[in-house]
């Protein structure tokens, strides 16, 4: 977990998050990439990960949280990273998200590839979570959940750990041509086993990858956490 020694820029809370990972060629990740970043990988593989979740009071600091803002479902396509000084990360091809004034404001200020997507999300009576999405002119993706038996934060060293706990993300300015890195700082991911009873890989093909012949290699859930988030840095390359 990093704790940087500054004040959070921005506050929010992830909800029922479901975690589903794919191995990719390291390869195929790195032909994506912009200048500075690497393909990161666990005992030689990468992965793209789709991951749905809630996203609750999104607020600036000193402000209080505001409908139509700071509510809203969120779904995207990630891999993992490293740059030049070797610092892991998450580098993310796509976010959709069901609030267009958040899509403009990521997009504007993070340069993170947020797009507008119509979502839904509900929370059922017997725990399980579905999570919808559709941008303009898409079919509906779907995604049904069911927590089962709690198994604890990922253990240090593990693929899981691996793939979940990263604090750290990067993102590209194509205007400018230059890369971005932004720190955030949360407890550990409490994890569950999970039940996964719908789930769509229309990400891949919508970022111009193949869509996997298999099932994910990992899934999990995480009923949330708060996360601090800070000022985005520009990362000068070759240093």
């Amino acid at each position: 977990m990093i704790q940087p020694k500054k004040s959070a820029r921005m506050y929010q809370i992830w909800r029922d998050l479901l975690f589903l990972h794919w191995p990719v060629d390291p390869a195929t990740i790195q032909a994506t990439l912009p200048e500075g970043l690497t393909a990161d990988c666990y005992q030689g593989v990468s992965y793209l990960g789709v991951v749905p979740f809630y996203m609750h009071g999104l607020r600036p600091r000193y402000l209080p949280p505001c409908p139509g803002i700071s509510y809203f479902p969120e779904l995207n396509l990630r891999t993992y990273v490293r740059d030049e000084s070797g610092r892991p990360g998450v580098w993310f091809y796509s976010l959709d998200a069901h609030s267009h004034i958040s899509v403009a404001i990521a997009r504007r200020f993070f340069h993170l590839p947020y797009v507008y997507a119509k979502m839904s999300y509900t929370r059922c009576t017997d725990r399980s979570i579905r999570i919808s999405a559709a941008r303009a002119g898409q079919l509906n993706q779907q995604f049904t959940y069911h927590p089962t038996r709690e198994l604890g934060p990922a253990t240090h060293g593990s693929l899981e750990s691996f793939l979940v706990e990263r604090y750290r993300l990067f993102a590209y300015d194509p205007k400018n041509k230059s890369l971005h890195m932004g720190e955030l700082s949360h407890s550990p991911y409490v994890l569950h086993e999970v039940e996964v009873h719908d789930y769509s890989t229309d990400l891949f093909a919508l970022n111009a990858f193949e869509r996997p012949a298999a099932e994910p290699c990992h899934a999990a859930y995480s009923p949330g956490v708060k996360v601090e988030v800070y000022d985005m840095q520009r990362i000068s390359l070759g240093s």
